[in-house]
């Protein structure tokens, strides 16, 4: 088994579950798994995988590595990894990808355009990016 030490990112291994019946509305910042069976609006950041629950009912913007939508998502998601939408799934907006790993089961729904991105600051969280601006070197003209 491989095991890296010490880069791991805190709360990457959790699981945050938004029960049915929950309504959020803002943005959603979670380093590790998320699973949505309630009520959600506004932005999603999901480090690892988003699960779109059957009565899960996403308005939002999402960027992720792996979704599974079993539910109703509506908005723009940027996925770097692979994007399911279930039988029972509805995904309505636009889906950038990093690599074509889209798979719409028969009775799942997809309404607008899906992309296969090339630009690799898209699939990037802010923090991601600033670490990268971090360590970048910086030239002072006189």
């Amino acid at each position: 088994m491989l095991s890296i030490k010490g880069s791991e990112i805190k709360g990457t291994k959790n699981l945050t579950i938004i029960a049915e019946g929950v309504e959020i509305d803002g943005k959603i910042n979670c380093p590790g798994s998320l699973r949505i069976d309630g009520s959600t609006k506004g932005e999603i950041i999901s480090g690892r995988d988003i699960t779109i629950g059957k009565e899960g009912n996403v308005e939002a913007n999402v960027k992720t590595v792996n979704a599974i939508i079993a539910g109703t998502c509506k908005g723009d998601m940027i996925a770097s990894g692979e994007v399911e939408i279930t039988s029972t799934g509805k995904f309505i907006g636009n889906l950038t990808q990093k690599d074509a790993l889209l798979t719409v089961s028969k009775g799942g729904l997809l309404k607008g355009e899906s992309a296969v991105g090339s630009d690799s600051n898209v699939f990037k969280t802010k923090d991601e990016k600033k670490d990268t601006e971090d360590t970048g070197h910086k030239l002072k003209k006189d």
